[in-house]
Parts: structure tokens; C-alpha cells; sequence
């Protein structure tokens, strides 16, 4: 009888030891939060999106002709930056290259999610709008056309 109550204790001691040892985090390597040390997910990943607009030469000289000077770009509702009409890109850029219009946004715990933006020139008129899905650690590039 004594055997078998230690046996019980030794292993109730055991598996509490093991289990304690078991870090929780985030386990997922795309998540801005990943934790290398942790062993189980414990489901607080944090993913972000990123978006780059842009326009090219031929829209640029459109807008200009047109009379527009400058573009207000918002996102989820709020200014995120602005631009001269006669700024275009040759290329497409990436997401974070200087001169660009980049937006990083929290998707929180799900790697898609969908964001309204609007572009709107010096007279308020409405260029561009619509919604944008963002997915985790991608760089969606936005032509503006």
C-alpha cells in the first residue's frame, strides 16, 4: 500500500514537473509575436498586413492634366499619408520604400483582413476607394489606375 501511494505521488510530481516546463506563446514563425521558446500555442499570434499604393506616369499626367495638385490616402478611415500628383513610380515599389505610401495594419489573431481606403485629391475629390484584404506578412501592391 505504501509502494502505491508513492508510486501516485512520484508520478502526480512527475507530470506537473513536465507540464510546467511546457512554455505556452505564440508558436506560429509568420506571427509578429512568435516565441521561439514557447512549446504549445496558446492562440495569441498577432499578424500584420502591408499595403503600397502607387501610380505610374500615365496617371500622373492624367491627374495633372485634370487639374489635380496632390492626393490625401486614407485608410481604415484615417490619413495615412499624402503626395504630389506628379510623384509616380517607373516601377512598382515595395512596401516601406522611401518615397512610397505604405501602410502597415494589425490583423490581430487572423492572418486576412479586409480594410476600406480612399484617395482624395486637393478639392476633395474622390480619386479612388474601395476595401482592401491584407494578408499576413505579404506586401500587397496597389496600382492606383
Amino acid at each position: 500500500m505504501k509502494k502505491t501511494i508513492l508510486t501516485v505521488m512520484l508520478i502526480t510530481v512527475g507530470t506537473m514537473t513536465l507540464s510546467s516546463c511546457r512554455k505556452e506563446g505564440c508558436t506560429d514563425k509568420t506571427a509578429v509575436n512568435y516565441s521561439s521558446d514557447a512549446k504549445k500555442d496558446d492562440g495569441t499570434c498577432n499578424y500584420e498586413g502591408n499595403v503600397v499604393f502607387y501610380y505610374d506616369q500615365a496617371m500622373s499626367d492624367l491627374m495633372q492634366g485634370a487639374g489635380s495638385t496632390s492626393l490625401t490616402y486614407y485608410f481604415d478611415g484615417v490619413v495615412v499619408g499624402s503626395q504630389a500628383t506628379s510623384t509616380f513610380w517607373n516601377g512598382v515599389p515595395t512596401c516601406g520604400q522611401n518615397g512610397s505610401i505604405t501602410v502597415t495594419k494589425s490583423l490581430g489573431g487572423v492572418k486576412s483582413k479586409s480594410f476600406t481606403y480612399k484617395v482624395v485629391d486637393q478639392n476633395g475629390l474622390v480619386g479612388w476607394e474601395g476595401n482592401i484584404t491584407l494578408d499576413a506578412n505579404s506586401c500587397l501592391k496597389f496600382h492606383l489606375q
